[in-house]
């Protein structure tokens, strides 16, 4: 039972981690838009712009997640 409980423990915390890191580890620009950007040679601003981009992509996903989270907990009790 204790085997049980560090596997799902486990996966958990490993979950946990892809979602942390995944922001971190994307970059979601438009080929257009990096093109331009990249153009005017001003990289700080491309660098802003791209984790501006970032930001908006992953708040659905955690918004989504946790009422997904919530819903499973209510079922559950």
């Amino acid at each position: 039972m204790k085997k049980t409980r560090f596997k799902t423990y486990r996966k958990r915390l490993i979950l946990l981690g892809f979602t942390i890191l995944f922001p971190l580890l994307a970059d979601a620009q438009c080929a257009m838009c990096r093109a331009v950007l990249e153009s005017e040679g001003n990289t700080s601003v491309a660098e802003g712009i791209n984790n501006g981009i970032v930001y908006l992509m992953a708040i659905p996903y955690i918004l989504i997640g946790a009422l997904l989270f919530f819903i499973y907990r209510k079922v559950k009790t």
